[in-house]
């Protein structure tokens, strides 16, 4: 099994930065862009775009980023370990300024997540995790954390200060995680399907790849996603749920999520 840590340093600092440019433009008033798919695009996501392809240049590996041209499959389907972005996942919880934004940071190898860093610069959330050294997640300010990733050994670093995942918690009800502007006909009937198996259960809702995290250090026990998403989206979150112990996984075939396909939309997944 391959080391990933000097890989995942660069991704949790790089991240670390990125986010900081983020919380620059979030302290001012927010012009928004409408892009060609109608989604919005602001200062936040071309900033934070741009300090992480800086950051990550030092590994020469590839990166595909949803802010960044999109890369021919001919010539992305010969690498073999990139890194895949989303600069600013939430906009839309950006733009609304509820805190639930990240920064995506994933390194991929052939199909699967080998690494991933989802960074939440509002709510002073970090999580890491990598294949053959599990997930973790800090809750730490800008300050602290910069701290750390200045420091030698920035992933043993890291890890020494946070909690691994999942987080034992076994005074809650079965929880449901689902998106807070997805919540669909299809997501209600699989959460109705729940109910009838688990009884009572919370429901929780939250924006961007948060999801995901909460699924991994166990604040929920499923998060259902009937609705379009693409792979930089899911990608870091997927390898924090992976290497926390659960799997992410297409309902109707019961296969894992793989990336770097010929048309990067994702199918319908359920994370548990």
């Amino acid at each position: 099994m391959e080391n990933y840590n000097e890989l995942l340093a660069v991704a949790i600092k790089t991240a670390i930065l990125a986010g900081k440019e983020i919380t620059g433009v979030y302290a001012n008033e927010i012009a928004v862009e409408i892009k060609d798919d109608k989604s919005p695009l602001t200062e936040a996501d071309k900033r934070s775009h741009l300090k992480i392809m800086e950051g990550l240049k030092e590994t020469m590996l590839p990166v595909l980023s949803e802010e960044g041209k999109m890369i021919p499959f001919e010539e992305r389907n010969k690498w073999k370990l990139f890194w895949m972005v989303d600069p600013l996942d939430g906009t839309k919880e950006f733009i609304k300024r509820n805190g639930e934004f990240t920064v995506n940071i994933a390194l991929i190898k052939g199909n699967t997540p080998v690494a991933g860093v989802i960074y939440a610069p509002i709510i002073n959330s970090l999580y890491f995790g990598a294949e053959g050294t599990g997930s973790y997640k800090i809750e730490a300010d800008y300050d602290y954390l910069m701290h750390l990733a200045l420091s030698q050994n920035i992933t043993d670093k890291f890890i020494s200060v946070a909690k691994k995942l999942p987080i034992k918690n076994d005074d809650r009800k079965y929880t449901v995680v689902a998106s807070r502007s997805h919540m669909n006909e299809e997501t209600q009937e699989f959460i109705e399907e729940l109910r009838k198996k688990h009884g009572d259960l919370d429901l929780i809702s939250k924006g961007s790849s948060l999801k995901l995290c909460l699924v991994a250090e166990g604040s929920a026990d499923v998060y259902p996603r009937f609705a379009p998403t693409m792979e930089w989206d899911t990608a870091a979150g997927q390898a924090i749920a992976l290497y926390a112990g659960y799997s992410v996984v297409n309902p109707t075939e019961s296969t894992p999520i793989v990336y770097n396909k010929t048309d990067l939309l994702n199918p319908w997944f359920v994370v548990g």
